[in-house]
């Protein structure tokens, strides 16, 4: 059995298998050829002509000579090389297809034995010399040479296994091409036709019978084969591949399919035909269906995306949004509105417009987060607190202290412990502590009314210039006396006008009041973010207002609170600003919101 890929002796041409050797064997096509026939291998490749050792739907091995066509003048040559097919008729050529992006012939293995094993044989028939001789001639009316040819022998009668594209040629070079082939073949001896004598064929009387009803039933046959029945071929567009080939089997006709793409109709449907419908095709011809099957598309990756972000590549790839799910996507840790998972995945294969299903996030529900020290706090401000932590406050526990009732003694997680958002709160606030008497106390007594001192007597010094028992004389007329005295009692025979200088005791002036501060209680709002690369150290948070400064955070490790929010309402009096301090300095103030 012979193909394509046949050897040849010099003289009678090489084929392609072997007029192409290279070290590196070429690398096949990974899409079959024209949607048809899948590629093995590749058996040789002359200008722009490769040929290809292919797979058939059938599961048949075929070759495949693909014509690259760039050019109108490649164009021209590859309509000239299949008008030569038609006029030689080769027994190895079971298709030609010509159509835009599509330019090949296919070929199946003929059995025989290669004309270079009849050639080398030592006695050769005439009759075979001569049907080589009438094929030349047919190949050079077809501008081809018998070396342009794979010839097998069945018999006497040669046949065209493959014939080989070549360039244009003069008759004189063709022909000077098949006399080399023919010098060879008729090389040797070469058996004459018998000569009959006269009266020989009375003897071939009997056999004429059987000869001539043979030829008779030979004659229908061939009438038969050579006018067969005409059919119309039906219109079977825009139907389903099987249908339609359904459709055609049934008038008598060969379908085969091609395949090709469609934007507009449905995957496996028939886009045309040849064919075209009304034809009138004689019976047991071959209709060619092309059916809607485009090439696989890859599916992009969505992940991570939006909805309205993967609109975008999904439509680039002619593909389109199905199905929304939305998931919780604590577990992936996926934000809102970000797609976790898709269905295909990213690069699987997929036809044009089908549609891609998405998991979207609808959030990270279980975040993690921390709380301040409570203790200290009035329950409301640690509830207050809680909730800005994203805690939430369950269980209250009174406990009578020493403390100012309401006041948090205790609380559960510890301070600054990470717990995940939504975590329960358990405090245990101040309560009154009473303790009621043993045994009825007696009322206390009442205190004696005030009674203001009496102010004390002036001594005055006796004058030493006068005698003993004699007063000054008076300085100051009778019934006056100088300011900032007061009247003394006459001494013991004197007169009730005299009087003695008394010291000043007049009230200094009074001195002005400070400005008044105000007091009045408001509830603020502590905001504060510690900064991501916070020095290290212990902080603490203070508050400072009318009535002096309090802490409200104890001391904390850096670590701890870098990058975090701190909030809060306080209460304070008057005028407040918050005081961040590092290691007990001054680090930061925030004011009062």
């Amino acid at each position: 059995m012979t193909g394509p890929d046949s050897s040849k002796p010099a003289g009678q041409g090489a084929a392609p298998a072997s007029s192409q050797s290279s070290q590196t064997p070429p690398t096949p096509p990974t899409q079959p050829i024209d949607g048809k026939y899948q590629v093995l291998r590749e058996v040789s490749r002359t200008g722009n002509v490769t040929l290809y050792e292919v797979r058939a739907a059938e599961g048949v091995t075929r070759q495949v000579a693909w014509f690259e066509v760039q050019t109108p003048a490649e164009r021209q040559n590859f309509h000239a090389y299949r008008t030569a097919l038609r006029s030689v008729a080769p027994a190895g050529l079971t298709d030609v297809v010509a159509r835009p992006g599509a330019y090949y012939a296919v070929w199946q293995p003929v059995s025989g034995t290669p004309l270079a094993e009849a050639a080398a044989q030592p006695t050769k028939r005439q009759e075979m010399v001569e049907a080589v001789e009438a094929l030349g001639t047919r190949l050079a009316d077809a501008g081809f040479a018998l070396s342009d040819a794979d010839i097998v022998m069945q018999g006497d009668m040669p046949l065209v296994a493959y014939l080989r594209p070549a360039a244009p040629r003069t008759p004189e070079e063709i022909a000077a091409l098949n006399a080399g082939v023919l010098g060879g073949l008729r090389g040797g001896k070469v058996r004459r036709k018998r000569e009959r004598r006269p009266g020989a064929w009375l003897t071939f009387v009997p056999g004429l019978f059987f000869l001539s009803g043979a030829g008779w039933l030979g004659a229908q046959a061939a009438q038969i084969y050579l006018n067969p029945p005409v059919g119309e071929v039906s219109s079977v567009t825009s139907q389903p591949a099987a249908e339609a080939a359904r459709a055609l089997t049934k008038k008598g006709f060969r379908v085969e399919y091609a395949y090709g793409e469609s934007g507009t109709l449905p995957i496996g449907i028939v886009i045309r035909q040849e064919p075209e419908a009304g034809t009138s095709l004689p019976v047991g011809r071959q209709v060619i269906l092309t059916v809607n099957k485009p090439a696989p598309l890859v599916v992009p990756k969505v992940e991570d995306m939006t909805l309205a972000q993967a609109a975008g590549p999904l439509g680039d790839n002619a593909l389109k949004l199905g199905k929304v799910i939305r998931v919780d996507g604590t577990l992936t840790r996926t934000p809102e509105g970000r797609i976790i998972a898709q269905i295909p995945p990213a690069g699987a294969s997929t036809q044009r417009s089908q549609p891609v299903q998405v998991l979207v996030s609808t959030g990270v529900r279980s975040e993690e987060t921390f709380i301040i020290d409570l203790r200290g706090l009035t329950f409301e401000q640690a509830r207050d607190w809680a909730r800005a932590a994203g805690l939430v406050v369950t269980e209250v526990t009174r406990e009578p202290s020493d403390k100012t009732e309401n006041t948090v003694l205790s609380q559960e997680p510890a301070p600054f412990a990470t717990v995940p958002v939504g975590s329960p709160v358990k405090l245990v606030v101040a309560s009154v502590k009473y303790t009621p008497p043993s045994v009825p106390t007696e009322p206390l007594p009442i205190p004696p009314p005030y009674v203001p001192p009496p102010p004390p007597e002036p001594i005055t010094a006796p004058d030493q210039t006068q005698p003993p028992g004699t007063q000054p004389p008076a300085t100051q007329p009778s019934g006056s006396q100088p300011a900032g005295t007061q009247p003394t009692p006459a001494a013991p025979g004197g007169s009730a006008t005299d009087t003695a200088p008394q010291p000043d005791t007049a009230a200094p002036p009074a001195t002005p009041a400070p400005p008044a501060v105000d007091t009045t209680p408001r509830q603020v709002n502590l905001r504060y973010t510690f900064g991501t690369e916070l020095p290290g150290g212990t902080y603490s948070i203070t508050v400072q207002d009318a009535s002096g400064e309090r802490e409200i955070m104890p001391g904390v490790p850096a670590a701890q609170v870098a990058g975090r929010l701190a909030q809060a309402p306080i209460q304070v009096q008057g005028n407040a600003v918050f005081i961040i301090r590092r290691d007990g300095a001054e680090y930061a103030r925030v004011p009062a919101q």
